[in-house]
């Protein structure tokens, strides 16, 4: 089978499901914001930015992570954001994609919850217009602090700002055990949204299981601890329960420890449904089609591997089916100009 080669993966149609909208921020752009607000803590020179985005463990670049969202404090920020997100999508030919935006950040630094989806809506019109990507949104409960999910969750449910598919889970695992969430994930639920949890990426297979049986997740971001459990691997497989898979964010978050060690050709052998994604790409200095490149380099995946990543992908989308049969198709004319 042949090998997969840089321009073949850059013709691959591609959805991208796991893309947290802070983290998705270039370097220029969060330096950018530093020194708009040089009180938020966050260095202002590349290298020192270069030296904070060394991230120690998981726990550390949550403390990062959480020191640049309150960069974000004005609409133009937002918008600068989304739109630097959907052009470094578009550049490795994503379509669609599914941005997790932590509504919390933007309304505790005071931005009205009406404004800020104004801003999501307008920006997400310029990002269709300038790159051709369509952006839908997911809002995540971002951690285990009093009041943060009723606040995120009473946000979604009484705004639900276009494009709002799922109500989302991140944020420390161990701290939040997923089954706490289960009464904002049951109105989530009543309301027609789809559910999406982090689980497994720091702690071990029980907590995707919580994700499962509790708040009845329907994709697992991360995931990965899953190959740990073989009744959870079979569960994940006979259900098509996808896992959005982000190699180098585990390398990153020490998740795992060498990138020759991180789980996910176990998961493709076992028929797991596998999507590839980037997480915070801006963080994490990636892009989707490194993270295509990375797993065939590092793995051996073949171009049919790879397509058929991007098909998971592309079938476990909240996208509207016109779309996904678009891209469904153009996936399936690509393999004869690049027969497997």
């Amino acid at each position: 089978m042949p090998v997969a080669t840089p321009a073949f993966i850059a013709a691959l149609p591609k959805v991208e499901l796991h893309l947290h909208l802070v983290g998705s921020a270039s370097p220029t752009t969060i330096l950018e914001l530093a020194r708009r607000h040089p009180d938020g803590g966050v260095p202002t020179d590349p290298d020192e930015l270069a030296k904070f985005y060394a991230f120690k463990d998981f726990a550390h670049f949550i403390e990062v992570y959480a020191k640049v969202a309150l960069l974000v404090r004005a609409p133009d920020d937002i918008t600068a954001l989304i739109l630097g997100l959907a052009g470094d999508a578009a550049a490795s030919n994503v379509r669609y994609a599914e941005v997790t935006v932590t509504a919390l950040a933007h309304l505790v630094v005071g931005m009205p919850a009406e404004l800020l989806c104004e801003i999501l809506a307008a920006a997400r019109a310029l990002a269709k217009q300038r790159f051709g990507i369509t952006l839908n949104w997911i809002f995540d409960i971002p951690g285990p602090t009093a009041g943060w999910a009723d606040v995120t969750t009473d946000f979604v449910l009484r705004h639900r700002p276009l494009g709002t598919v799922a109500l989302g889970l991140a944020g420390p695992e161990g701290d939040a055990p997923r089954a706490g969430f289960r009464a904002h994930f049951a109105r989530a639920r009543d309301a027609g949204l789809h559910r999406v949890v982090h689980a497994g990426e720091t702690t071990g297979p029980d907590q995707i299981w919580e994700a499962i049986n509790d708040l009845g997740a329907e994709r697992i971001g991360h995931g990965v601890s899953a190959v740990t459990d073989p009744k959870l691997l079979d569960y994940l497989r006979d259900n098509d329960i996808p896992l959005e898979v982000c190699p180098t964010s585990n390398l990153c978050t020490k998740a795992v420890a060498r990138i020759e060690d991180h789980p996910l050709p176990t998961l493709l052998r076992h028929g797991v449904p596998v999507t590839l994604s980037t997480d915070d790409p801006g963080m994490f200095g990636t892009t989707l089609n490194r993270e295509y490149q990375l797993a065939a380099d590092t793995f051996g995946l073949t171009t049919e591997d790879l397509t058929e990543l991007a098909r998971t992908g592309i079938r476990a989308a909240y996208c509207d089916e016109t779309l996904r049969t678009d891209l469904l198709t153009e996936l399936d004319d690509l393999t004869g100009i690049y027969p497997r």
